[in-house]
């Protein structure tokens, strides 16, 4: 933990390139360090995972983004097809929520600064939740943690 999971409208993939994003989402985290200055989260277990929605239907299926550039004459990169990205952080429970507000912050400044140029272009929906919470189950098989627990 944490893993952070994207789920996205499949239109997006002609038009962004996701794996960036994912990238710069874990490199975010990464980063993210406590007022003692250690890191939030360890390396071997940050994970960021993407995927596109094979099927979606986001709002009003791009009716209101058509007549909007009907009657702003705007030129709109869609036709009024909507975009939507759903990124859910799920860590361990522990933290402060000075920690939890930092990190949403520093993942939804990423985010935006990924779609920037394309928000500019479609209309496109972006949601983070963060969710912490007591496991049920928690089990963990890696040889990953080793690789980044040297002296």
């Amino acid at each position: 933990m944490p893993h952070l999971v994207i789920y996205y409208t499949a239109n997006l993939d002609r038009e962004t390139d996701m794996t960036a994003l994912c990238r710069a989402l874990a490199d975010t985290m990464l980063g993210i360090q406590d007022e003692a200055g250690k890191a939030v989260f360890p390396i071997g277990g940050t994970r960021v995972l993407a995927y596109p929605a094979a099927h979606s239907a986001v709002s009003d299926g791009g009716a209101a983004g058509r007549l909007a550039n009907t009657h702003t004459g705007a030129a709109s990169g869609d036709a009024g097809d909507y975009a939507f990205v759903y990124l859910n952080l799920r860590m361990g429970r522990g933290r402060a929520s000075a920690i939890h507000k930092q990190v949403g912050d520093a993942l939804l400044r990423t985010t935006q600064t990924h779609f920037q140029t394309l928000f500019a272009q479609r209309h496109i929906g972006i949601t983070l939740q963060i969710d912490e919470g007591q496991e049920v189950f928690d089990a963990k098989h890696s040889n990953l943690h080793p690789l980044f627990n040297k002296p």
